[in-house]
């Protein structure tokens, strides 16, 4: 997901109402001071007024607030649209295809990159971000997924986010537990060093009797949550969805993939509480505030959650978080989620510069900063690696570590095809319990091999 268009549906604003706003943050630092005569001066180009499209959630409201920073600093008015998760594609898309100048920049996702940089519905960034150096500013594995098709960028990292695990620290904590645990597997209980032992605490916890169970991950069908749940799998066994020539057999469907693969049906079929074979991110949240499971994947956006004492009242103070953990041949990554803002291609080569000046001041460490304080998840290499973000809330660590090994799934215009493929064999695999692995993997190899070849990625 980069919170992957048309799975945040509709219901995602009234979670987020229902207390997934992020915790109270520090102070927000001022916006950054003005030349002087700057904010009263005529506008470069004439240019009064922008308007940027995202998505109905608060990392839009908090957008909003930096733009209202921008006018007094620049004077120039930045108007943030929102259009619900269901709907922002189309709307998007709709835009597209009238060549429309309805907005100036947008918020979008990182697989529609693919689509707007061939059609040419994205203004090429490449040279503009690398003589300011914003290319440098943010961390690479997000400037690769949110930013860089082709070799360019179309777009600046925006919102980061990523999937991450939540773990109930009173149980982790226990001395009994802690001595059982040492004793059944001949190692300490903590959070996991790799994939290999978060399977072991899975079983461990997984105890029917008191409807307690070890672990939740994604299994939901609908559009990529199967895909990206069991993809952190595939990836950290060191297999991928492709190599740099777009192929895909031999590459995806390999004997390492194939375990990844077993696992994560092990852990849905074994560790997990009945009644969560079409699971997403509300799901996730449910099973742990409940107090069925000892822990959950998610997307950092929805953890806020799980600290909030009136959405999460027994527990808010007694959960932990902590990144992916690697497969057991080293390879760390963290299926991505999140956007990056770009500009539209068709509006006038005025406003190209006015959004091109309001990306550069959005862009700079003081905004990022207070990007960040206000809830928004920075892709800022110095604000991540700062004392003051990791120490602004318990889940930040995680989320400014796996800032660093986050992989996406297919960003080719192709991207939707491709997802339909992988979210089918995988549930029926995983879910279903049909066939094997191995010739999941091979199904999904074969059809993703002809979609290639039928778009021109394969001879």
């Amino acid at each position: 997901m980069t919170k992957k268009l048309g799975l945040l549906t509709l219901g995602l604003a009234a979670a987020l109402a229902a207390g997934c706003a992020a915790p109270a943050a520090p102070a927000a630092p001022a916006a950054p001071a003005a030349p002087a005569g700057q904010a009263t001066a005529a506008p470069a180009g004439g240019v009064t007024e922008l308007t940027i499209w995202w998505a109905e959630w608060d990392p839009a409201n908090y957008l909003q607030e930096l733009a209202n920073d921008y006018e007094k600093a620049r004077g120039i008015k930045v108007n943030v649209v929102q259009e619900p998760w269901g709907t922002y594609y189309n709307k998007v898309t709709a835009e597209w295809a009238a060549k429309g100048t309805g907005y100036d920049m947008v918020v979008g996702d990182s697989q529609w990159l693919g689509q707007a940089a061939t059609q040419g519905h994205y203004l090429d960034l490449t040279d503009f971000m690398k003589e300011k150096g914003l290319d440098k500013t943010v961390t690479p594995a997000t400037l690769l997924y949110y930013g860089t098709y082709n070799g360019k960028y179309w777009a600046f990292p925006t919102e980061g986010d990523a999937l991450g695990w939540a773990y109930r620290k009173d149980l982790f904590e226990d001395p009994a537990e802690k001595e059982a645990f040492k004793a059944k597997y001949g190692y300490d209980l903590d959070v996991p060093k790799d994939l290999l032992q978060l399977r072991d605490i899975a079983e461990f916890f997984t105890r029917p009797e008191k409807n307690l169970y070890g672990i939740a991950v994604y299994t939901q069908k609908d559009y990529d949550a199967i895909t990206m749940g069991a993809q952190n799998f595939i990836f950290n066994f060191g297999a991928d969805w492709k190599n740099d020539k777009f192929e895909v057999e031999g590459v995806l469907n390999t004997e390492d993939a194939a375990k990844a693969l077993e696992l994560y049906r092990e852990l849905y079929t074994k560790f997990m509480p009945p009644g969560l074979s079409n699971a997403f991110f509300q799901e996730m949240n449910d099973a742990f505030i409940s107090g069925q499971v000892a822990m959950i994947t998610n997307y950092f956006a929805f953890f806020p959650a799980l600290v909030n004492p009136q959405t999460n009242p027994n527990y808010y103070d007694k959960v932990g978080f902590f990144a992916t953990p690697p497969g057991p041949g080293g390879a760390q990554y963290a299926s991505l989620g999140g956007q990056g803002i770009s500009v539209n291609a068709y509006i006038s080569p005025e406003r190209q510069q006015a959004a091109k000046d309001f990306i550069e001041w959005f862009a700079s460490k003081p905004v990022q900063e207070k990007w960040a304080a206000l809830g928004g998840y920075t892709c800022n290499i110095e604000v991540l690696n700062s004392d003051t973000f990791k120490q602004a809330t318990p889940y930040n660590p995680a989320f400014a570590e796996t800032m660093n090994f986050v992989k996406d799934f297919w960003n080719i215009p192709e991207f939707g095809d491709l997802l339909v493929v992988s979210q089918r064999e995988l549930s029926k695999y995983i879910v279903e319990g049909q066939g094997t692995a191995k010739a999941a993997l091979d199904n999904i190899a074969r059809e993703h091999t002809e979609i290639l070849k039928k778009a021109g990625y394969l001879k």
